[in-house]
């Protein structure tokens, strides 16, 4: 098994929009459980704020090997949502474990 980590920083400095732009994060990508062929588990998550320097969101998924993170990566689904994604991020980084 996988767990696919992604940290983004957002483009908004607004934290109202901050806070919006999560929930868009979420309604478009927790909704790819059950939908992606090899996808077990995904959660999206905001960051507390109450430590500097953090980054803002976390996505946390979980896949059934690296056969299926490629998959992810390449779904119908999974592209428009990434497509959105790159519109309201500033920065990302990610991280990909053997469970």
């Amino acid at each position: 098994m996988i767990r696919h980590v992604v940290l983004w920083k957002l483009a908004a400095t607004d934290q109202e929009q901050k806070l919006r732009d999560v929930e868009g994060l979420r309604e478009r990508l927790e909704p790819l459980v059950g939908l992606v062929p090899g996808l077990r588990s995904l959660a999206v998550g905001a960051d507390t704020g109450w430590a500097d320097g953090n980054w803002d969101v976390v996505l946390v998924s979980e896949h059934d090997d690296a056969e299926a993170v490629e998959a992810y990566q390449v779904h119908p689904a999974h592209v428009e949502a990434a497509g959105w994604v790159r519109t309201v991020v500033g920065e990302r980084a990610c991280v990909d474990t053997l469970l």
